[in-house]
């Protein structure tokens, strides 16, 4: 562990922050998460929990690309640590996770990934720090949430599935957010296509488990483009915006009437 760490300082020490003064936190740009999310976004000097809803392999890649997609909008060089050399680059690209802005460190066992993470937050010179294991207690959540505090480095820790069955997110924990994704049905790719004939955006389903300072919530997303932004399915969108629309046009009239 301590040569992993010693030549993970060497690689920190040739990245440097750019100096500006970094937002208190990462929105979706989409407002039927912001508003629900008690800093109106994911805050950036915190840690946040990952975990896919199922074992199942749709589930679990939803996930690490729910996480990329995070790291894509945040503001600089992303550190990600691996347990098992099982991530597809391309699709991190398709997230919107440039590969120029990732830097790899492959762990041992989940207290060398821990430490890692740790040290990575305390360098203060990247913008997301990622990690996966399949047990992290409150002592070590506590660690990072502490190492990330006062920063401007989102923490992002996905906790995967183990072979007892457990919930990945049962045990305690000092993450701000803790997060299920699960793979939901995409739409056909235009109105009339025929399921065969190709497929559309990929869709999730979101599940807000815990927030510091606000209420748990689920909402179905459409994934990340090649930007790392989600989107409503087109029909909740046109939901959610008619009933503005309305309150628009109906003070409008209020407004003429009193005129």
């Amino acid at each position: 562990m301590t040569q992993t760490i010693a030549e993970l300082r060497e690689t920190l020490r040739a990245i440097e922050g750019d100096g500006h003064q970094r937002r208190p936190a990462l929105p979706f740009g989409v407002a039927a998460l912001d508003r629900r999310l008690a800093g109106e976004g994911l805050r950036l000097d915190a840690l946040h929990e990952v975990a896919a809803a199922t074992p199942r392999h749709g589930d679990d890649a939803s996930a690490t690309l729910f996480m990329a997609g995070i790291a894509a909008r945040a503001w600089g060089p992303v550190l990600w640590v691996i347990r098992r050399r099982d991530l597809f680059a391309p699709g991190l690209y398709q997230a919107g996770l440039a590969p120029e802005r990732l830097l790899y460190v492959e762990a041992r066992d989940d207290d060398e990934l821990l430490a890692i993470m740790e040290e990575g937050l305390r360098h203060r010179g990247l913008g997301a720090v990622i990690g996966e294991c399949k047990r992290a207690g409150l002592a070590a959540t506590r660690r990072l949430q502490l190492a990330a505090e006062g920063g401007r480095t989102i923490a992002l820790l996905q906790k995967r599935h183990a072979r007892d069955g457990v919930d990945p997110l049962g045990q305690p924990s000092a993450a701000v957010t803790r997060w299920r994704v699960a793979s939901a049905p995409s739409a056909p790719p235009f109105p009339g296509a025929l399921p065969d004939e190709g497929l559309g955006r990929a869709r999730w389903r979101l599940d807000l488990a815990r927030q510091k300072g606000g209420e748990p919530f689920q909402q179905l997303v459409e994934a990340c483009d090649e930007t790392g932004r989600l989107a409503l399915p087109a029909g909740m969108a046109a939901r959610q915006t008619a009933p503005r629309r309305a309150d628009s046009v109906a003070d409008a009239d209020a407004t003429a009437q009193a005129g």
